[in-house]
């Protein structure tokens, strides 16, 4: 019994609490609307327009600040694409001569004197750093070849990191 009582109690103060909560929040509704409807004072309105324009200058502001962040990531984002390009292009064209002279293709042959020709500025700075195995069927193995890639690699990489720290948006905490 004592149950049924103490249910019912708990029913009848829920069902009043919230009878209360919605006139609190009725009264507080329209003791907003009703100071909304009234015009501030008049140097309350300086104040909120002086803020408000301020809101409106830094908005500004970052927008123009933001515009240009982008526009530099855009071209750090091109310049970078350019850069990777070249680089492929250098890869190709190692990874040609190496197979070339795995191969054992004939030096006489046009294509492989393009290809050693074009190569040549690229190859030479690492030429000789280690010794090229060699079969006696004219198979060579060009480690410095590797040596140059590895190290046109680790370049690129380089650049690609400077500019991405060039593009870099700083973001302020």
């Amino acid at each position: 019994m004592d149950d049924n009582k103490l249910a019912a109690d708990e029913a009848r103060r829920s069902v009043q609490h919230e009878s209360v909560k919605t006139q609190v929040e009725g009264d507080v509704n329209a003791e907003i609307a009703q100071q909304a409807s009234q015009a501030p004072p008049p140097g309350e309105v300086r104040k909120i327009e002086q803020v408000a324009g301020q809101f409106r200058a830094k908005a500004v502001d970052e927008v123009v600040h933001t515009e240009r962040e982008v526009e530099r990531s855009r071209g750090a984002a091109r310049v970078s694409q350019v850069v990777d390009y070249i680089f492929y292009v250098i890869y190709a064209l190692l990874g040609m001569r190496f197979l070339l002279a795995l191969l054992a293709a004939r030096s006489t042959a046009g294509f492989v004197q393009f290809i050693v020709t074009v190569t040549n500025p690229f190859y030479a700075p690492f030429k000789g750093i280690v010794d090229s195995p060699r079969t006696e069927d004219g198979h060579t193995l060009l480690l410095p070849i590797v040596v140059a890639i590895i190290a046109y690699v680790l370049l690129h990489l380089a650049i690609n990191g400077l500019l991405r720290m060039l593009a870099h948006r700083k973001t302020q905490i």
